[in-house]
């Protein structure tokens, strides 16, 4: 049996992630928004109009779970549904201006707390921490979920 050097990687990052999260709540609150909200707008800020299930799959959401979350944020004038061009029955989502930056409001002030721990970092530690973390987050789901990480 191989000897352990360190913990495992969910082991590290759950409890980090959780923190940040609460961390983040307070922010979130002060602009409006839940965790949930706060996802949605940033995915459909990141590209053009989508679906609801493609937006679900995005964010790690149940599809049938964000129908309130959406119907708020389309009431509040941050998102809007319209209908598909390919599909009239099925709906796209499109962040709207105000819900952009309504977003990019949350996202900044919750950056700032990120620089805060960061900068307990030295600069290149900082450099290759979020450097490792982006190519980890990029994988695809799959390839986490399958075990297939290696990149040969």
């Amino acid at each position: 049996m191989a000897k352990t050097e360190r913990p495992d990687l969910a082991a590290m990052i759950a409890p980090l992630g959780r923190a940040l999260m609460a961390a983040e709540r307070p922010i979130l609150d002060s602009h409006g928004l839940t965790m949930w909200a706060y996802s949605v707008l940033l995915a459909l800020g990141r590209g053009p109009a989508r679906g609801q299930g493609v937006l679900a799959e995005e964010i790690g959401a149940d599809k049938t779970r964000i129908i309130p979350i959406l119907d708020d944020l389309q009431e509040r004038g941050l998102i809007e549904r319209r209908p598909d061009p390919a599909d009239r029955r099925a709906k796209l989502l499109a962040v709207t201006a105000r819900g952009r930056t309504l977003a990019r409001a949350a996202q900044a002030d919750i950056q700032a707390m990120d620089e805060r721990l960061l900068s307990r970092l030295s600069t290149a530690d900082r450099r290759g921490f979020l450097s490792a973390l982006a190519t980890l987050a990029d994988l695809p789901r799959d390839d986490l979920v399958g075990g297939d990480v290696t990149s040969e």
